[in-house]
């Protein structure tokens, strides 16, 4: 199954200015794409950088500087729209966020599966987002903006598109607030969570709950 799997290299991660420097929010979000395509790899995946600006890495990588919207409805039209168009069977493709540190090969598999059981699988984030799902319905788009897992399970309703939804702890866990910092230092155990403890980084509890602190 292809996986696109979208990547921002204009200022990652910028709601984590308070704790890193820019060039650290580069190479974090950097080492959490890595462990993403390392998960999509080992789930038998194939995946593919759809990034705003060329980056190195072994995958193979598609340029588009467009919102990421457009971005992702581009390549799902790229690929559904063409096997429908061939009058051939629809192959499933996935788009997985390049921020899921806590992504693993097994979590991936349910989606995957899901993903051949129904239309559109949809793993949601915690707030009411998209962080990954699979697709095979050719009239399925995307609109990221706001509680986009909601706004997704209605465009499927509305093409009558048979909707899943896979309820993940490790898929619907994206890294964007400091507080997020500590779910990977607790959770994952890859380049993600080996660079935050390079920098620095440990587990402190205090008032009751854990948080990534900087040594």
């Amino acid at each position: 199954m292809e996986v696109i799997v979208p990547f921002s290299t204009d200022r990652p991660k910028s709601r984590l200015s308070d704790v890193l420097s820019p060039d650290e929010r580069r190479d974090f979000a950097r080492a959490m794409l890595d462990d993403v395509l390392d998960a999509v790899a080992a789930a038998d995946g194939e995946p593919r950088v759809l990034a705003t600006d060329p980056v190195d890495v072994d995958s193979p990588v598609t340029v588009d500087d467009r919102p990421l919207t457009d971005a992702v409805n581009a390549a799902l039209d790229a690929r559904l729209g063409a096997d429908s168009e061939r009058g051939g069977a629809v192959e499933p493709v996935a788009v997985v966020m390049a921020d899921l540190a806590l992504a693993t090969p097994a979590a991936l598999d349910r989606l995957f599966e899901a993903g051949r059981d129904a239309d559109v699988a949809v793993a949601p984030g915690r707030g009411g987002g998209t962080n990954a799902f699979v697709a095979s319905h050719p009239e399925f788009q995307v609109d990221y903006h706001g509680a986009s897992y909601l706004d997704h399970r209605e465009i499927a309703s509305e093409i009558d598109a048979a909707f899943r939804t896979v309820d993940s702890h490790r898929l619907g866990t994206d890294v964007d607030e400091p507080a997020d910092l500590a779910e990977v230092l607790i959770h994952a155990e890859g380049r993600a969570a080996a660079w935050l403890r390079e920098a620095g980084f440990a587990l402190d509890a205090e008032e009751g709950r854990v948080a990534a602190v900087r040594e």
